[in-house]
């Protein structure tokens, strides 16, 4: 399954790698050095979001910013930098990032970040229109699962949910990345609805033996799915 497609600039080698490291299990991230080469990669391939660094040699996360929303209005772009003052800040959204996150940061927080403006930006544009689940076409905008025999109706939570597996197939999810991309908060009582909503889609996959969605105690959960 395609996974998003993040842009990261970033001149700090540590950073930079403990970053891509952290991400690159839930995302397609595309890692640059300076502001020179990753305007270069913007130009020559297609990504859902930006996360730039601002202090870099050759071209600056500013400059390059400024760049990147004159030739696209809609693609997210993440500040993310060690310069903590408030005029910085004003700076960079005026420039037209969505958000600014000072270093250093939580890579959850940064997680949720990225997922809130996927979300935002509809990347469910970016994917096929239905995807196959063992015997069914799943149609993440309708919520619906279609087979030969007819239709099932899955409520918003349940196709983001299962949206949400799909795009992360056979890679160990943490229960509190889940709860922050779907739910937005990770507390006690979101846990135990995601429990239920688990539990709706194990019911209605009941059927397709190649499908597994398995609890990993204390870690969270894995979706796999047989050839």
């Amino acid at each position: 399954m395609e996974k998003s497609k993040i842009l990261y600039a970033e001149d700090d080698k540590t950073i930079a790698f403990l970053i891509q490291d952290s991400l690159e299990n839930y995302y397609d991230i595309h890692c640059c050095p300076d502001g020179k080469s990753a305007l270069e990669a913007f130009n020559s391939q297609s990504f859902d979001i930006c996360l730039l660094d601002i202090m870099m040699p050759e071209l600056n996360g500013f400059e390059l910013a400024q760049y990147i929303r004159s030739k696209n209005s809609d693609i997210p772009i993440i500040f993310i930098s060690a310069k903590a003052l408030k005029e910085d800040r004003i700076k960079g959204l005026k420039i037209g990032a969505d958000d600014y996150l000072v270093k250093p940061f939580s890579i959850e927080e940064l997680i949720l970040k990225i997922e809130v403006f996927l979300k935002r930006t509809k990347k469910t544009d970016h994917f096929p229109l239905k995807y196959k689940v063992g015997k069914f076409d799943f149609d993440p905008r309708n919520y619906t699962l279609q087979d030969h025999e007819g239709s099932i109706a899955l409520t918003q939570r349940e196709s983001e949910l299962l949206l949400y597996f799909i795009r992360h197939k056979n890679t160990v999810v943490k229960r509190q990345d889940i709860l922050k991309a779907i739910w937005g908060d990770d507390d006690y009582f979101m846990g135990r609805s995601l429990d239920v909503f688990i539990s709706r889609l194990r019911k209605v996959l009941a059927g397709e033996q190649n499908i597994l969605i398995e609890n990993l105690h204390g870690i969270g959960f894995r979706f796999s799915e047989k050839a």
